[in-house]
């Protein structure tokens, strides 16, 4: 593991035993050959330490010759004696086959040489890191700020970044980004602003849209405006009691018990915390009463911004949510920022009478194949939807993976990748229920899957009532009982997912021995999903990259973090 006494390039550390069965590390470093300057262990995977001008060797070795296709997410971090960049990679196939590649460069030079060549989602995740901790990157196509101004002074998550330096933000007129590969012989072409003010932007989301003529040419995301440096909070709050409340606050919409249970299971794991199986079956029924919820709200504003129906379709989806959300307001307290889970555990029982809480989550259940007949009829039997649906959006499968796109939109376009039964956490894989992908590719299959998947969750709830009422009461542990401080051991690292309402959530932590993490980071899915857009939108119409903007589904304090 990666110590602050020892310079990057410095010998080998003590290597425990791989911590994954299955992946044979020795082949892999190996494979790598004098790319490799040292290893590493980390709770979760091996990591190699990779020479800052190899690295498009490294990743391009473990993708092509040793089947690790998904760059899940790029940790940067600094030390007193360098900086790292950590890439997370797994498999689409098997996500619990998992590798890093550990990056150092030195303090007085923090050049590094850039992934995108290999992964297109490393583009966005290296800007991220220059942008917050002042790593550069050779050969990146795109070097910027990526969540702050261009403007801004420092880097917000360096050791040294002054907090009190006046900050001054430039309000200068936009330049017409045009470039010579937009244009063609005879086009006409135009710069055209969407958002962040726009409804259809899904809160404050600048697109920066070239036009030819009536098609799009070439769509910018502008991301930031919600940037609130998440990952800063966390890193000042203890592990046992002040971290919890955040991962609300990032998808705020419906699926706060998901992000909660993001942090919960990497701190879980860093920290050896064991949760009582009744504490997981609770666990299980919040998290998809909060899928439930989160794929009804991005139903109806999908409709919204394809049709502006919001007497019917609108309403009818905020009807059923509210549904949900009364149920989770008798579970949690909450009706938004839960602040339900534990470390543990959660922190109380089913609320009195359990009987009537049961009836009606039941009641609610037993609508569900009705009330999604409806929506079909309204929706995806609709002549005008499917016309803006159908064959738009188009997002090929390892186009997705090249930009580790994830759930919803991933499984729309034939990825069978789910991490509750791929990477069994909870009491999944006690239960029944299957796994939704279609072969679409398009904005109508990512609407179909959402709804499917709203039954399925509609499944798992009603399993985890049936074990929840005929529980011993004498068993109905919903904590563990965990220390007060939690002191993990100094520098243990581990990044660890779940499968969220958007696609894999994930959180790395390095701990430096204190109550506190050393570093921690959010793999946000709408982060990776959203920078994909591009990809799906060009060569089509205004109307078109609407309706694909809404079907990603993203959630921009997600997003910024």
């Amino acid at each position: 593991m990666s110590t602050q006494e020892e310079t990057p390039e410095e010998g080998d550390v003590e290597v425990e035993e791989p911590p994954v069965e299955g992946v044979d590390y020795d082949a892999l470093e190996a494979l790598l050959g004098d790319a490799v300057t040292g290893r590493e262990t980390h709770l979760n995977a091996e990591a190699f330490r990779v020479r800052s001008d190899r690295v498009q060797d490294a990743l391009s070795a473990l993708r092509e010759d040793a089947g690790f296709d998904h760059l899940s997410a790029v940790t940067a971090q600094e030390y007193e004696t360098h900086f790292e960049s950590i890439y997370h990679l797994k498999k689409y196939d098997d996500p619990t086959e998992e590798v890093s590649v550990v990056v150092p460069t030195p303090r007085d030079d923090p050049v590094s040489e850039s992934g995108s060549p290999v992964f297109e989602t490393a583009n966005w995740h290296e800007r991220e890191a220059y942008d917050l901790v002042g790593i550069n990157y050779d050969d990146h196509p795109d070097l910027r700020r990526i969540l702050l101004p261009e403007t801004w002074q420092g880097h917000p998550m360096g050791l040294d970044y002054n907090q009190d330096k006046p900050q001054i933000v430039s309000f200068e007129e936009h330049e017409n980004p045009l470039a010579d590969s937009h244009r063609g012989e005879n086009a006409d072409t135009m710069f055209l602003n969407i958002g962040p003010h726009h409804p259809a932007t899904h809160g404050v989301l600048h697109l920066k849209t070239v036009l030819d003529g009536e098609q799009v040419a070439h769509v910018e995301p502008d991301i930031g405006y919600l940037h609130r440096c998440e990952e800063q909070m966390a890193q000042n709050g203890d592990y046992r009691h002040q971290i919890m409340p955040y991962p609300d606050r990032w998808d705020y919409a419906s699926a706060g018990l998901l992000n909660e249970w993001a942090y919960a299971r990497v701190a879980e794991d860093l920290n050896d915390i064991e949760v009582p199986e009744y504490a997981q079956v609770i666990r299980t029924m919040g998290a998809e009463l909060c899928r439930i919820a989160s794929h009804l709200l991005a139903l109806g504003t999908f409709c919204l911004d394809i049709y502006g129906d919001f007497t019917a379709i609108f309403m009818y989806a905020m009807q059923d949510r509210e549904r949900v959300q009364k149920l989770l307001e008798d579970l949690t307290g909450q009706r938004m920022m839960f602040n339900y889970f534990r470390l543990g555990g959660v922190v109380w029982d089913i609320p009195e009478p359990r009987d009537q809480f049961f009836a009606n989550v039941r009641e609610f259940l037993d609508g569900i194949p009705n009330r999604m007949d409806e929506y079909h009829d309204l929706i995806t039997e609709n002549e005008l939807f499917q016309l803006r649906t159908v064959g738009t959006g188009i997002l090929e499968p390892e186009i997705a993976k090249q930009y580790g796109v994830t759930g919803p939109v991933a499984r729309a376009s034939g990825i069978d990748y789910d991490l509750r039964r791929d990477d069994p956490y909870g009491y999944y894989e006690n239960l029944e229920w299957d796994v939704i992908t279609d072969s679409g590719k398009d904005n109508y299959s990512r609407l179909l899957v959402r709804m499917k998947e709203v039954e399925q969750s509609a499944r798992i709830v009603e399993q985890c009532v049936d074990l929840l009422e005929n529980w011993d009461e004498e068993d109905r542990t919903v904590q563990s009982n965990v220390p007060r401080t939690l002191t993990p051991e100094e520098d243990a690292e581990v990044y660890r997912a779940v499968e969220g309402a958007k696609g894999e959530l994930g959180i790395y932590i390095r701990s430096d021995g204190t109550s506190q993490p050393g570093r921690f980071k959010i793999r946000s899915p709408c982060f990776s999903n959203l920078s994909a857009l591009h990809e799906m939108s060009e060569g089509e119409y205004i109307p078109d990259l609407i309706a694909t903007l809404g079907s990603l589904d993203i959630i921009l304090g997600e997003v910024d973090r």
